[in-house]
């Protein structure tokens, strides 16, 4: 029989992945004619154990903040570049505390016709 690790390291991570939403972006008058549809990812890895014995969400990074934070952002304003709205999730994301790492990529799916997307990524290393 084998022993059991000494030391086991977890690392959570809350997830969202492909948000299809409508936002004003682009730096070409056609772009600027109707929202697009642009999709969100978000890798939020979180500093410490946020895990509760008595599963309850006070003691937990509630998913909502996240979702919601980046409807508010795609529907208050027009975005010229993916990066810029890349580093207005990242910021959402930063302002809460017990983060370790945040990766945030946005993709536009309609924009060429031979392949599947254009986008961008940040990722940040907190700490």
């Amino acid at each position: 029989m084998t022993a059991p690790p000494a030391k086991i390291t977890l690392t959570r991570r809350i997830l969202l992945e492909d948000f299809r939403i409508p936002v004003s972006i682009g730096i070409h008058e056609f772009e600027r004619a109707a929202p697009q549809v642009v999709l969100v990812n978000v890798a939020i890895e979180l500093a410490h154990d946020w895990a509760d014995p008595e599963d309850r969400i006070e003691h937990a990074l509630d998913y909502d903040f996240l979702r919601n934070g980046i409807v508010a952002l795609a529907s208050g304003r027009h975005f010229n570049l993916q990066e810029t709205l890349c580093q207005e999730i990242l910021s959402l994301c930063l302002a809460r505390p017990g983060l370790k790492r945040v990766t945030v990529s946005t993709r536009k799916p309609d924009v060429y016709p031979d392949c599947k997307s254009i986008g961008f990524e940040l990722v940040a290393e907190i700490g």
